[in-house]
Order: C-alpha cells, then structure tokens, then sequence
C-alpha cells in the first residue's frame, strides 16, 4: 500500500488503521521517512481525540489551537485583517466616545443640569404660537392666545409642580451700563437675582463668597477681561487685567431724556466675590440683588413696573432630581412658557454621538468583513487539504457534530487570535493619539483663552471586550459554510480524495 500523501510504501500506515498502531515504512526514499511519520503522528492525535464519542470541552479546544499551531504562516496572514479591522473599531469608536464626554464636560460647565430657564411666551403671528421647551421647540399650529406672562401667580403654579425645589427670577438691567475702575472703564451685563445667594444658581465663587446684599456685587471670572484705558494712545500697551476682588468699583447707568440728553446715575459698590469660570453668561456679568435692579430699572423707564401685571423676564426653576427635568420642562411649556435645559442640549448632544459611534464602528467593521472573506477562504482551503482526515476521523467514530465543531473551534480561534492582536494594538494606538491630541488641543485652548479638554480619545472597559467577542463570532460565521461542508462528508469519498 502507498501512502498517498506522500508517495512512501506502508504496510501499516495510521493514515488507513485505527490510532496508536506503530507505523512500519517500506522502501522509503531518503529523507521521505521523517516527513511521513510526523504526518501519521498528527493524523494519530487528531484520531485519538475524535475516537471518543464524547469528547470534551478542554480536549476540543487542545485540539483546536493544536491543528492551528501546525499552520502557524496562513492563520498568522489570515488573522492580519481581523487585527486590522479590530483595530480599525477600538481607535474609532473610542475618537467618538473621546469627543462625546469632551462636548458633554463643556455643557455640564456651561450650565447646572438641574435648573431650567424660563421665559415668557410672545404670540409671533397670528394662529400660530412659540412653543420651546425640553420636549422639543418652533411653531405650533392652534388657536392665538394671549402671552403667557412670569408673574407671581405663574411663578405659583411653576412651584406647585411636584419635584420643583425652588423657583428664583432674575431681571436684567434694560439700559446704559459702564463700569469704572480707576483709570479703566469698560461694559458689563448686570442681572438682579432674587436670591441672598449666588450658590442656589450652581454658581461658585473662586474669590470671596457668592452671597448678594446692598451695595455689593458678585462678578464673573471675565468681567476684568471688558476694562480698557480710554485715554490709551496708539502703539501703547494696553493694560492688564485689574484685581477687583475686594476694591470699590463704580457703575454708571446712563438713560435719555426725550430731547435726547444723556442723563447719569453713578453707583459705588464694593466686589465682594468672584465667580468660578463657567464658560457661560455668569462669566461676563455683574450680580446684583433683584429690589436694586427693578429701581434702576423703573428709574430707566421712569415709571413704576408692576411685576405682577408685566411679570418678570425671566425665571431660574431648580428642579431636586435631574432626571425630572425633562419631564418638568415639558410641564412648564404645557403651560405656555418656553423653557430651556442644559439636560436637552446634553440629551441631543449624545445622540448624534451615539450615530457617530455607529458610523465610526461601521467603517472599521468594513475591515472585518473583508478579513471574515480570507478566514472562509482559508478554512474551505484547510477542509480540501485534509478531507483524508475528515474521512479518517468520521471512520473511527467522529459525529457530524464532532467534525463541526473543530472546524468552527478554528474559524473562531482565528478570528479570537486577530481581534485580541487589535484590541491590544487599538487600546496602545488610542493612547498614543489621546496623548498627542491633548496636548494639541491645549496648546490651542491656551492660545484662545479656553480650558484644555480633559480627553480626547476615550476606551471604554466594554469596548476591548465587545471587540473581541465581535471578532470571533466573525470568525466562527465565516467558517460556518466549510464545517458544515466538512461535516457532511462521506467517509468512504473522503478517504478515496485525492
């Protein structure tokens, strides 16, 4: 008899007997002998595994790394593109992840996620009504109606909403404002809270404190940015910043009479705290207690404002849980106000990152199929090699269950060996560029006056994880279509394949 294999005569080759039996070679050419008894010894192993009908898990999976260990060179090409693809995913989803908590620390700065702005309603034409809220915004078809005004009695039913912990309104100072430091001046927003102190807004104080009261104010970390020497002469440098912390500073508030005089009403109020950067409003504005702008208000006007009548311009609702606050927002534009949340910017901000994340894990997952094509390519190649084996296999006992599952246990173990080299080459490439975009965008943040971002290329402990398990079901559904071929092949052919 001779070995097909190798074309080396045998009289009891493990190629055609049960496993275990010693191999006896005949006229064999030099150097043939070795080549065909490692051969016999690797068909033996496989036959002794598969020779037991009830063959287990760990056995499976020796067997498994076994045949893939013997073809070192193809699996190392084939799993190249599951590394690649997996890669491709961990570097990208995590750049969207990266730019999403990077958008979310902006907005958490910008605004306390559990307050809720709101404004009164202003009819814009006829039949149709402005209606913008957490629940979503623009103009509503219905019926005209009539302003929905803040006055006290709607700030009364605001409260009476369950969940809201405090309902605090704020008035802006409608006219002329100029601040004097000195020899410097510039322009500033001054807004009146009705509230002794700052903190009920969220707001904190880098200097000082955030408590309002008669005759001082609390400013924002950009106010001293506003000052300027109005008597500068070209070419000279302009002056620093002042400290203002502490000192007397005066604001002039300027309106006109009817012949279009510039009448002035100077006050001197000490700066008793300054506020924490926010990158929002409160870094450019004055606070003052609410009484005090109303009076300079209807000094402005020169009339008497009923506020209960008007209503205010605007009001700051509190809310105690933040996951309320949608739902509270959608409340209060039931009611015919317009109510504005950081929640729903936030809200709307993770979506469209949740969409990137998709888009951003698809194109990479475009790397994957390509690399799932060569996994199948390389299984039905392994399967036409060793179709004798199969055959050897199935002829002492081998189910179409047994032979299934090794072929799939390689299909699988491929793409596990590429998705594990990718997510490791993945996690290192995302630091690297997490490490040069941060130091990029802070270089480009110092240079705008703006906080460095804390992260730019975020890996989350699920995402690595889901890589790999994503990469060997590729694997495993690649391989599906030649084990199912493998499994249910005819013994007696598959041992007659030449």
């Amino acid at each position: 008899m001779r070995c097909r294999k190798y074309g080396a005569l045998s009289s009891d080759c493990l190629a055609w007997t049960a496993p275990r039996r010693r191999t006896t070679i005949l006229g064999l050419r030099p150097g043939l002998k070795n080549r065909c008894q490692i051969r016999c010894r690797a068909q033996s192993r496989v036959v002794e595994k598969v020779s037991d009908r009830k063959m287990k898990l760990l056995d499976l999976v020796r067997l498994i790394f076994g045949n893939l260990s013997r073809r070192k060179a193809r699996v190392a090409l084939t799993a190249i593109g599951v590394v690649i693809g997996t890669a491709a995913v961990v570097i990208l989803v995590s750049l969207a992840i990266g730019l999403q908590k990077n958008a979310n620390e902006q907005l958490y700065g910008i605004g306390d996620l559990t307050q809720i702005q709101v404004m009164p309603a202003y009819d814009m034409q006829e039949g149709m009504v402005v209606r913008v809220g957490g629940g979503g915004g623009g103009m509503v078809p219905g019926e005209p109606q009539a302003a929905r005004l803040l006055t006290n009695s709607a700030l009364d039913e605001i409260r009476a909403i369950p969940g809201v912990a405090s309902v605090i309104p704020r008035e802006y100072l409608m006219t002329g404002v100029l601040i004097k430091y000195q020899k410097l001046e510039g322009g500033v927003g001054v807004i009146g809270v009705d509230s002794a102190d700052l903190a009920e807004l969220g707001l904190e104080a880098s200097e000082g404190g955030t408590e309002l009261g008669r005759g001082t104010v609390v400013i924002g970390s950009m106010v001293p940015m506003n000052f300027y020497n109005p008597r500068q002469r070209p070419g000279d440098e302009p002056p620093a910043p002042p400290q203002l912390y502490g000192q007397q500073i005066q604001i002039v508030v300027s309106k006109w009479d009817e012949q279009g005089t510039e009448i002035r009403k100077n006050l001197s109020v000490r700066v008793t705290g300054v506020l924490a950067e926010t990158r929002g409003e409160s870094d450019w504005t004055i606070y003052f207690p609410l009484d005090q702008i109303k009076s300079l208000n209807e000094w402005s006007q020169g009339r008497r404002i009923n506020y209960n009548k008007e209503g205010y311009g605007q009001v700051v609702v509190k809310v105690q849980d933040v996951e309320q606050v949608l739902d509270i927002s959608q409340q209060i534009t039931d009611m015919g106000f317009q109510a504005f949340t950081p929640q729903s910017f936030v809200q709307g901000i993770n979506n469209f990152y949740v969409i990137l994340q998709f888009i951003f894990g698809g194109v990479g997952a475009i790397a994957l199929l390509v690399a799932a094509i060569g996994i199948a390519n390389t299984m039905a190649m392994s399967i036409l090699e060793r179709t004798r084996e199969i055959g050897l296999m199935k002829a002492v006992g081998a189910t179409n269950r047994d032979v299934l599952a090794i072929f799939l246990g390689e299909a699988a173990g491929i793409g596990f060996l590429g998705g594990l080299g990718g997510t490791i080459i993945g996690w290192l490439a995302g630091q690297g560029i997490n490490v040069i975009a941060i130091v990029y965008l802070a270089n480009q943040a110092g240079q705008q006056g703006g906080a460095p971002p804390s992260v730019a290329v975020y890996t989350p402990f699920w995402l690595p994880l889901f890589a790999l398990i994503f990469s060997t079901i590729i694997g495993m559904i690649s391989g599906l279509y030649p084990a199912l071929r493998a499994a249910t092949m005819i013994p007696v052919m598959a041992l007659k394949y030449e």
